[in-house]
């Protein structure tokens, strides 16, 4: 049972009593009734226990029905009921002005009507409010788990736990920043006491009270949810209830939504990260700044990966891009589990991942290219977003560098119509050392190079151009070559054994081969 004392007058037959003092105690809860038939019942009095009695144990001594108001009140009782008539026709004045001070509720119970009429009446209306809550609760978990399965838009999210689950809410996030509040309280308010216990509890202060939630992910504090019931006293289902909500909005707030979780990062620490991307701050500041968020930005070597949309885009779409970019760089199942911390700058989505879980340098690279394949996939190369990914680095000063070669990337695969979603530093890095070359330079070094094939007929040497092109390409992988090709691999094996003898290279020379590297290279700069 769990009514005031104000709600059980309200309850037939006890409706036909009245209050006779202690009226300003009424907000104390009823959580069961008894009647007082023993001289020491004291002893035995529950928190929230309301007691009835004909007032036999006291009839002859004033002073004595008034330690026992003093230690019913002690013992955390509800309040008692008298039946007058039988030894009392009133109570007396000094025990009604006792029980107004202890603000204790003195109740003068209905003479036509037994305890256990009194009594079975209270537990019928118990009966039925909790049948209710129970159904409520019932129609709330429902639609929590349809809500779970089928979450929200962002900006609607919390307001969709609201409405279910019927009560003022607010959410904090790990750092102490409010997410979101439907309280009428002030964000100084909600955040008394901050830092909190990460345990959930029942709250009271000046405000009034309220359910506190931890938010966890895989056992790492994310924040907090607190529920304020207007509701004096809850059942154990209805704070099940908010357990229950607590799980979703932990796991959203983990995977959809870490973006509120982040906020503090992409103020504070973003605002020292583009200081100093643009050279006005120091690495020094960055990595401390990180330290003070509980961060640690460089463990180990570390590669940098630049997003960028491309700038005809509209706005709308360009944020639309960003963030579902973004959401795919943290949660697919390929990346999620990889340390990375993502920032949003002018140009894009800019994210540092730590190298140490990767086994090689193209790593990367290939998972961004297989984790961002429905995403990018399906879109025209020019409208689509696209990737650089800066070369690994083992030292924070080299942070700025990476940033760099991540936009000189995007630069140079732009000037040399390469559409790839995601392109490596190193794949246009001799075209970046040499784009400086002046036009004529480069023609002249690739004609004497080339210059016994180009003599051939054209649509002979054109073949055989395009199959060195594509052996370079792949890194002497002569399978990869003829599968690229859509040809037998001895037919692949036979032509670069001719270029070979015509051009007078050797495949295992490393210096043939860069010379054949840089070729190749100077003739896409010159068709670009």
């Amino acid at each position: 049972m769990h009514l005031t004392v104000e709600q059980a007058l309200s309850i037939f037959p006890l409706s036909k009593g009245r209050l006779i003092a202690g009226k300003t105690g009424t907000s104390r809860i009823v959580k069961s009734v008894n009647v007082m038939d023993a001289p020491d019942i004291t002893d035995w009095i529950k928190d929230g226990e309301m007691l009835f009695t004909t007032a036999y144990l006291i009839k002859d001594d004033i002073d004595e029905g008034i330690q026992l108001l003093r230690k019913l009140d002690q013992r955390g009782s509800a309040g008692l009921g008298i039946k007058l008539g039988r030894f009392w026709s009133d109570v007396p004045e000094p025990i009604l002005d006792e029980a107004d001070r202890l603000e204790f509720p003195l109740i003068e119970l209905p003479y036509q009507f037994t305890f256990s009429d009194q009594m079975k009446g209270l537990f019928y209306a118990e009966l039925q409010r909790n049948t209710k809550v129970l159904h409520s609760v019932l129609e709330k978990q429902k639609k929590l788990m349809q809500f779970a399965l089928k979450p929200d838009h962002l900006s609607n999210f919390f307001h969709a736990i609201l409405g279910i689950i019927g009560y003022p809410m607010a959410v904090v996030a790990s750092r102490g920043h409010l997410v979101f509040n439907s309280t009428s309280m002030s964000e100084a308010q909600l955040l008394q006491g901050w830092p909190w216990k990460d345990r959930s509890q029942w709250v009271y202060s000046e405000n009034g009270r309220h359910f506190c939630i931890p938010l966890t992910d895989k056992e790492e504090g994310i924040g907090y949810v607190l529920f304020y019931p207007t509701e004096p006293q809850l059942m154990k289902v209805e704070e099940g209830l908010f357990h229950q909500a607590a799980e979703i909005i932990s796991y959203q707030m983990s995977f959809v939504y870490k973006e509120f979780v982040d906020q503090s990062v992409q103020n504070d620490l973003g605002y020292l990260l583009s200081r100093y991307l643009k050279g006005n701050g120091t690495i020094e500041a960055l990595t401390e700044g990180a330290e003070r968020l509980g961060i640690k930005l460089f463990e180990g070597s570390y590669q940098c990966v630049l997003a960028a949309v491309p700038p005809e885009i509209p706005e709308s779409d360009r944020s639309k891009w960003l963030r579902d970019l973004r959401e795919e760089l943290k949660f697919h199942p390929e990346l999620k589990n990889k340390q990375v911390i993502h920032f949003r700058i002018g140009e894009g989505e800019f994210s540092i991942f730590s190298a140490d879980s990767f086994s090689g340098n193209g790593t990367l690279p290939a998972l961004l290219a297989k984790g961002l394949q429905g995403l990018l996939g399906a879109v025209d190369a020019t409208r689509r977003p696209r990737l650089s990914v800066s070369g690994r680095k083992c030292k924070p000063e080299s942070l700025l560098k990476a940033f760099q070669e991540c936009q000189d990337t995007q630069q140079i695969a732009e000037r040399l119509g390469i559409r790839d979603p995601v392109i490596q530093f190193e794949t246009v890095e001799l075209a970046y050392l040499f784009q400086h070359v002046p036009d004529r330079k480069m023609q002249l070094y690739c004609d004497e190079v080339l210059q016994a094939l180009l003599v051939k007929d054209p649509e002979y040497a054109r073949e055989m151009l395009h199959t060195l092109e594509v052996f370079i390409d792949n890194d002497g992988q002569m399978n990869e070559t003829a599968k690229q090709l859509y040809i037998h691999r001895n037919t692949a094996a036979y032509r670069l054994e001719k270029i070979g003898e015509l051009l007078g290279v050797d495949y295992k020379s490393i210096s043939d081969l860069l010379r054949l590297k840089l070729v190749f290279v100077f003739r896409q700069m010159l068709n670009s």
